[in-house]
């Protein structure tokens, strides 16, 4: 039997621990053995000790270890992509890549999330639409899956039930930024829930977890290790989070923004990465195809319309209605307009993502309700020429007021000059 507080200790002073007794204390907390004192105090210790791949992979091992797993392949006698991202503003990437790719013919199964502060949840966006439930039973989403190609629901409580209690540990003990343990926590869920292949999208910049594109690469190569570690394949997109994602940040906005993709008349950045992230979920795949396969494939999906069928098919086999005129619309918009004319040469996604967050778009603790309604859309992106009175972007809000103090925070978003920024793409390397 560990001793916490010894195994605590030894972590402290930068010694490696052995994967048997990482998974002794994980699996004791998740049991209730082993109390949140000496939890965090294990969290902080490799805050500034840190983990080797050897002891990051005990962890995953244990968080997995400590609820069910699913076989999605083995029931589907299939193999099964899924695709995550680390989370960031505007990024409804999932609800456009699903039905691509299941209209390709490959099965998609993915449990989803919440958001919590500036970064939205592909739950709450999914909820705008009415009727819609992410709340399957495990052989209702496998059942869905084999009979529509696609399920997006919400994560088990069986599923990995010590990443649930330690991510909820570490948020009060400010020790959610910590490398070893994000990679983990994500991976945990991503192999727990029955996927054979992975693309991980990495955001990279200001809305994003990491700031850097040096630290998105260690994360991404962690990440990568952990999946070769237990079998699964994976490629990780480091991809730009400097500005929102597409145009619309908030719910139903963003739902609306995700089917126009699928439709092949979404904004270009979001398009891109849509169409990228399908072409190597579909390379991943068994139909034994290339990226560039991929590519042709899914562009043949948007513009010959199996997409959309798909899309709607999805959407009422949770029971949602599939018709964008049915999501909830906010009873007031205000135009954000160009104090002068100039190039936008930066467009923050942090104060966009809030200004949404103060409108009700998201929430602030795991309590809070959600107005699926309210949000902004951003009209001009980074090197937008714009004239004096132009419209920046738009903000849709519950009333008058908060309306605009919101029009007051995206305005301050934007900074305008007289040069075009340099140009980047929204792919900005690839870890496999």
């Amino acid at each position: 039997m560990i001793h916490p507080a010894e195994l605590i200790e030894r972590k402290r002073n930068g010694e490696e621990l052995p994967g048997d007794e990482i998974a002794e204390l994980i699996l004791g907390y998740a049991r209730g053995e082993i109390p949140d004192y000496q939890l965090a105090a294990f969290c902080m210790a490799v805050y500034f000790r840190g983990m080797t791949a050897a002891e990051t992979y005990a962890l995953t091992d244990a968080m997995i270890r400590s609820g069910r797993t699913l076989d999605l392949g083995g029931a589907l006698g299939r193999k099964v992509v899924d695709k995550h991202s680390t989370g960031g503003v505007g990024d409804k990437t999932t609800i456009a890549v699903g039905p691509i790719v299941a209209a390709c013919g490959v099965p998609v199964g993915k449990m989803s999330g919440r958001g919590l502060g500036h970064t939205g949840g592909t739950l709450d966006k999914l909820e705008s639409i009415p009727g819609l439930s992410v709340d399957l039973s495990v052989d209702d989403f496998v059942a869905q899956v084999r009979e529509v190609g696609l399920a997006i629901v919400g994560q088990t409580d069986d599923l990995v039930p010590a990443d649930k209690q330690l991510y909820g540990l570490r948020d009060v003990t400010a020790t959610v930024d910590i490398l070893p343990l994000i990679a983990s926590s994500i991976m945990s869920k991503k192999i727990a829930g029955g996927a054979d292949a992975i693309v991980l999208d990495v955001k990279v910049g200001d809305g994003a977890f990491m700031k850097t594109l040096e630290d998105a690469r260690a994360l991404a190569q962690a990440m990568l290790e952990l999946g070769e570690q237990a079998g699964r394949e994976v490629v990780c997109l480091l991809t730009d989070m400097d500005q929102p994602l597409g145009a619309a940040v908030g719910n139903a906005l963003e739902i609306a923004e995700a089917l126009d993709t699928v439709r092949g008349e979404g904004p270009p950045d979001f398009t891109e990465l849509v169409l990228d992230a399908c072409a190597r979920l579909l390379a991943l795949s068994d139909l034994g195809i290339d990226e560039a396969e991929g590519r042709r494939r899914a562009e043949d999906a948007v513009s010959g319309g199996s997409a959309l069928e798909l899309y709607e098919r999805w959407i009422r086999a949770q029971g949602g209605d599939p018709d964008p005129e049915a999501l909830p619309q906010a009873p007031v918009v205000l135009p954000v307009t160009a104090p002068r004319a100039g190039t936008v040469t930066r467009l923050g996604a942090v104060a966009v993502g809030v200004a949404a967050l103060h409108l009700g778009a998201g929430r602030r603790t795991k309590g809070d309700a959600i107005d699926h309604a309210v949000g902004v859309v951003c009209r001009a992106k980074r090197g937008a020429r714009v004239g004096a009175g132009d419209v920046l972007a738009e903000v849709h809000a519950r009333d008058e007021a908060s309306g605009a103090e919101a029009v007051a925070a995206v305005l301050a978003a934007y900074e305008l000059g007289d040069e075009a920024p340099r140009e980047h793409g929204i792919l900005l390397d690839v870890v496999a």
